[in-house]
């Protein structure tokens, strides 16, 4: 591979150092506890608790089932972060699931993940929110009538454009970004639950009064109802993207775990209380954006600091989404299962710029034919797809090779249960509503066997390509990366 080097180093604290007279990168340890709980919360702090909620309440049928499944969802979701928090103190490597899978099942599969990941998961899921945000930034400016569909697109295309601008430039400016997103989405969320606690007090409670009559009780409905839920949660294992960048990750990444997941489904579930407070079931099933009805019922004038909450909201979402996203496609590069360019780091901001910008090409090329409403449930059915395979993973070292050493330990019955979910979760929608989409997702999947004998098992790589890489690097300004595991 073109001008790779792969020895890690022994200073973890600096980004460069000098051995044998070739100076070697590396990113730097910029994440601490603070940054580490923001880019969680941050990161599934997004669109769906302002637009996932009416799906929740349609699939379940009722308030009260459709809370237990936004308690379920964070429930979960602390299982499976928690879990991901012992396989993060095992492997010390970023990358989360493909460098898990890559350890402990071999090149293969996690070449698999790498190609679905980078190529549809992550820019699909990135685009998604962008146009979530975009959706909300343009509607003041439409006022009684739907925003354009290529405004809305234009603006979605200029954040993403935004956002690999600012991770680019600065590991800490982006991380500094995710601070404040994430601050002003707390606060935003606050006063929607203080705005639900007053009209409980008041007494509007007639959405609560038999809760559970007419609940759903088929299979396939309380899958799509997880799926629904549990994009509001997606995020919750994105430390493990970045543990080499996280300053002491065996501390680190439990305590973040364990403050923001439970800050954020505790908010979740107020949250939802509020709406119901202060709407129907019905009403809240016809509103195309939960949020602005809610606002519009209890702020009246100030209804308009709901918009700009969500557009804030998903704004640092994105960058969240987008900070570990392209993590993920710069280890598999760094691996050997991308082109080397995407593993390598700019020489003066030493963030792994090529990888930033392909991941922004991929989510422009979604956002030109994409839409929101499309994408939730097909992306959680490959997520908890990858994230089962991941707590097998876990699973399998717990039994085969307890002697590794590890600072964090989860009870064994933890993975085990996250493990049922995703088998769940994975085989619900397929047998009680089958759906020709799903078989195209994992067409999609093994079409990457294609690539990967000729490419990554041997090697055969054109000449012109190691040419076309050393111009790249020439014109980017980047250079080969060394790990850091210590």
């Amino acid at each position: 591979s073109t001008m790779r080097e792969r020895k890690a180093t022994d200073t973890p604290h600096s980004s460069t150092d000098r051995s044998e007279g070739k100076e070697k990168l590396r990113l730097k340890q910029e994440v601490g506890l603070i940054s580490g709980v923001s880019l969680i919360a941050g990161t599934m702090i997004g669109s769906g608790i302002f637009m996932s909620p009416e799906w929740v309440l349609h699939h379940m049928g009722n308030p009260a089932s459709s809370l237990l499944i936004w308690a379920a969802c964070g429930l979960l979701a602390v299982f499976g972060a928690l879990s991901y928090a012992e396989l993060g103190t095992i492997i010390k490597e970023s990358g989360g699931e493909y460098i898990y899978i890559l350890r402990i099942f071999g090149s293969f599969p996690a070449f698999l993940f790498a190609y679905t990941s980078v190529i549809l998961v992550r820019p699909a899921g990135l685009a998604a929110v962008c146009l979530s945000f975009a959706e909300y930034a343009v509607a003041p400016f439409y006022p009684g009538c739907s925003s354009p569909q290529v405004v809305v697109k234009c603006t979605a295309a200029a954040c993403i454009l935004l956002l690999t601008t600012i991770n680019c430039l600065n590991v800490r400016l982006a991380t500094s970004v995710m601070n404040i997103f994430t601050a002003a989405k707390l606060l935003a969320l606050l006063v929607i639950v203080v705005g639900g606690l007053v009209l409980l007090a008041k007494g509007q409670t007639q959405s609560f009064q038999n809760g559970f009559q007419g609940t759903s009780v088929g299979i396939g409905a309380v899958g799509v109802a997880f799926y629904q839920g549990l994009w509001s949660y997606d995020g919750w294992n994105n430390l493990n993207y970045v543990t080499e960048e996280l300053k002491k990750p065996e501390v680190t990444l439990p305590r973040a775990v364990m403050i923001a997941i439970p800050l954020v489904t505790c908010l979740y579930l107020l949250v939802n209380v509020s709406y119901l407070a202060a709407m129907t079931p019905s009403e809240l099933l016809s509103s195309g954006a939960v949020a602005v009805t809610w606002g519009d019922k209890v702020l009246g004038s100030w209804a308009w600091l709901i918009s700009l909450s969500v557009a804030l909201s998903t704004f640092g979402s994105s960058n969240g989404t987008f900070f570990s996203g392209g993590r993920v496609c710069y280890i598999a590069a760094r691996e050997g299962h991308m082109p080397d360019i995407l593993s390598m780091a700019h020489v003066r901001c030493l963030t792994p710029s090529p990888a930033l910008m392909f991941t922004s090409v991929m989510s422009l090329i979604m956002i030109i034919s994409g839409n929101f409403t499309s994408i939730v449930n097909f992306f959680s059915f490959i997520a908890w797809l990858f994230y089962g395979m991941t707590i097998s993973g876990l699973l399998y070292l717990k039994i085969k090779k307890p002697e590794l050493p590890r600072s964090y330990k989860v009870p064994i019955i933890i993975p085990i249960i996250v493990l049922m979910a995703a088998v769940y979760l994975v085989l619900a929608p397929i047998i009680d509503q089958p759906q020709i989409e799903i078989l195209y997702i994992i067409a999609f999947i093994f079409s990457g066997i294609i690539l990967y004998f000729p490419l990554v098992r041997f090697k055969c790589h054109p000449r012109f390509l190691q040419t076309i890489t050393v111009h790249l690097q020439l014109f980017l300004e980047v250079a080969p990366t060394t790990k850091d595991t210590n």
